[in-house]
């Protein structure tokens, strides 16, 4: 996966994924949350400074369609520079049902 950009890939409990632009380029990784507010984030977004101290960066949500037909998820995350906020779809071109592509909308 060091050839892919913008992706998140679950596993159990946790993932690992990258969010890139040109003004940015992050890897970061996370963990399910044991959430008792249905407004919460289901998954907490961390990553690392330059000087490798881990931070917590935005989350990931479960939000309703408009159309009541199912869910999707979507994040939020503090670049740095700015707020990146993008849903979360099957990766193109890929088997692995775990691995989602970032599809930044803001």
């Amino acid at each position: 996966m060091k050839d892919l950009s913008n992706f998140i890939h679950f596993t159990g409990d946790s993932f690992t994924g990258n969010l890139a632009s040109l003004s940015f380029d992050i890897d970061i990784f996370g963990e399910k949350l044991a959430r008792t507010n249905d407004k919460a984030p289901l998954w907490r977004i961390k990553a690392r400074t330059p000087k490798g101290r881990m931070i917590e960066i935005g989350g990931i949500w479960e939000n309703q369609r408009q159309d009541g037909t199912g869910n999707y998820l979507s994040l939020s995350v503090n670049t740095g520079h700015s707020k990146f906020r993008a849903n979360l779809g099957r990766f193109p071109g890929q088997d692995d049902e775990e691995l989602m592509a970032v599809i930044a909308w803001d």
